[in-house]
């Protein structure tokens, strides 16, 4: 595969200085053309020790406006980074639409490194690879141009380059004890690298190889691949028929999870009390061993308006410490989260080790509201429960312990509800005109719902469907899985 790139291709200053003030024009229209788009650009420079990747990026910083660029080294992972799933780091520096995002080094480097050094397996590694040829995949159907550049030397050139700048003091810091550590590694690193690429070269984010034994070539290499792409990509989207966003209100099946559970189910007052007490005594003891068995905790609640999620929430966060635990309540997307991948917002919110996050409605508003109320096109929510499914899989994987709650209540018990509410003052504010309307269509949302259990309850994330009904059999019974959950995992 690299054999291509150890050709000896270079490029004289009379050509160059020619070539680049051409390039340059052409670059600063697409990026103009780029930040009246709904497109987001995604670069990563990648590639050996030596080939010169920081002089590329400081090139493109200078051709481009850096203005709508965003520059991020990916070094080794702070404390910070290393409390959540090694994908954080990258989810939370993606660009928004009309911008540029230069990484380098990516989610590419530590799977290359690990296999170059043997801590992975080699399926380990492919299972690596897939996950990231299918987040690629993803940020392309969010508008997210993906350009990959692999900037290679051959061996004898590398060794050649260090001690060049090793023998001069002004530039030998640049070589470290790292450098010289991965070069006696060159042959592995090349015979891994060569996978990584064959497997992760797409037709949505191909590599492109770059010569860079001649820095003048390797340089308008990169920049007429990145106009080219950028070029096509904005001329694609601007002939895509706008995608149509139509409402879907599918209809429930009359045999469903939800209308066999038994919403008859009560528990007395009394006895209600004096085990939630005694369950939230030993869920803060739980929770307090998170941290020693590093583990985070993610818990998300979802079901029909007025079935109780937020008092159920409140009873959870009594026995739990309130300086390690958030409650990230879901409500119609921002202008900055409208402009990221959907995903974009709720990975922002993930715990660190030791610590625990509530979702009050979550990323499953993708498949029921945006769904049902035609906020997303069709494809949009079809293809969302398995890149749901992917990001759980990372978190899980990860350690995380991810519950998943539904709460369910009948369509007569939410009328009675509603009623109360417009008839308490202090609960006026809990009922809106949006929730009568969402009254309307139960069907379709209870059809979702049905399909969202059927399509995303994993292994590793099963939901919990809850009873409702009566308040305090639904708060035991969440409270009761918490702690069972973590007994299993911590204990």
């Amino acid at each position: 595969m690299f054999e291509t790139a150890e050709v000896g291709n270079r490029v004289d200053k009379v050509a160059y200085k020619r070539e680049e003030a051409k390039l340059r024009e052409k670059l600063l229209e697409a990026q103009k053309g780029l930040a009246a788009s709904p497109l987001a650009v995604v670069i990563l420079v990648g590639g050996v020790e030596g080939a010169g990747k920081t002089h590329t990026v400081n090139q493109l910083l200078e051709w481009l406006d850096a203005r709508g660029i965003e520059t991020h080294a990916m070094g080794e992972p702070s404390d910070e980074e290393r409390d959540r799933p090694p994908m954080w780091r990258f989810w939370r520096l993606l660009p928004p639409t009309g911008r540029i995002g230069i990484f380098l080094g990516s989610w590419y480097t530590d799977p290359i490194v690990s296999r170059a050094f043997k801590k992975s397996s080699q399926a380990g590694f492919d299972q690596s690879l897939d996950r990231i040829v299918d987040f690629e995949e993803m940020l392309g159907h969010e508008n997210v141009l993906v350009v990959k550049f692999w900037l290679h030397l051959g061996k004898d050139l590398m060794k050649k380059r260090f001690k060049k700048l090793e023998e001069d003091p002004l530039t030998s810091w640049r070589v470290t004890k790292q450098d010289w550590k991965y070069f006696r590694k060159y042959d592995k690193f090349r015979e891994v690298a060569e996978r990584a690429l064959r497997r992760t070269s797409t037709g949505g984010a191909p590599w492109h190889i770059v010569e860079a034994t001649d820095w003048r070539y390797r340089n308008l290499t990169v920049g007429k691949a990145l106009v080219d792409s950028i070029t096509k990509k904005l001329g694609d989207v601007a002939k895509a028929p706008k995608p149509e966003r139509l409402p879907d209100r599918p209809k429930p099946p009359k045999v469903n999870l939800l209308r066999n559970l038994d919403y008859s189910m009560k528990i007395p007052e009394e006895k209600y009390g004096r085990r939630l007490e005694k369950l939230e005594g030993e869920m803060n003891r739980l929770t307090r061993r998170l941290y020693e068995k590093k583990r985070s905790m993610t818990i998300v609640f979802e079901g029909s308006d007025a079935a109780g999620k937020g008092g159920a929430i409140k009873r959870l966060r009594m026995g739990m410490d309130v300086r390690d635990t958030r409650v990230i309540a879901i409500a119609a997307p921002t202008e900055e989260e409208r402009a990221h991948p959907y995903l974009w917002r709720f990975w922002g919110h993930l715990p660190r080790l030791g610590k625990i996050t509530i979702y009050d409605r979550s990323w499953y508003g993708r498949v029921l509201v945006e769904r049902i109320e035609g906020f997303c096109a069709k494809d949009d929510w079809q293809r969302a429960y398995a890149e749901i499914n992917a990001f759980e899989e990372q978190l899980t994987g990860f350690g995380t312990i991810l519950v998943k709650f539904w709460l369910a209540i009948t369509p007569q018990e939410q009328l009675r509800r509603f009623k109360e509410r417009e008839e308490t003052p202090y609960k006026q504010y809990k009922i809106t005109d949006e929730d009568w309307r969402n009254r309307a269509k139960w069907d379709a949302y209870e059809a979702a719902a049905v399909e969202m259990f059927e399509k995303t309850s994993t292994p590793g994330a099963p939901w919990t469907l809850v009873e409702a009904v009566d308040k305090n059999f639904a708060r035991l019974k969440v409270v009761e899985t918490v702690v069972k959950r973590l007994t299993r995992e911590l204990e």
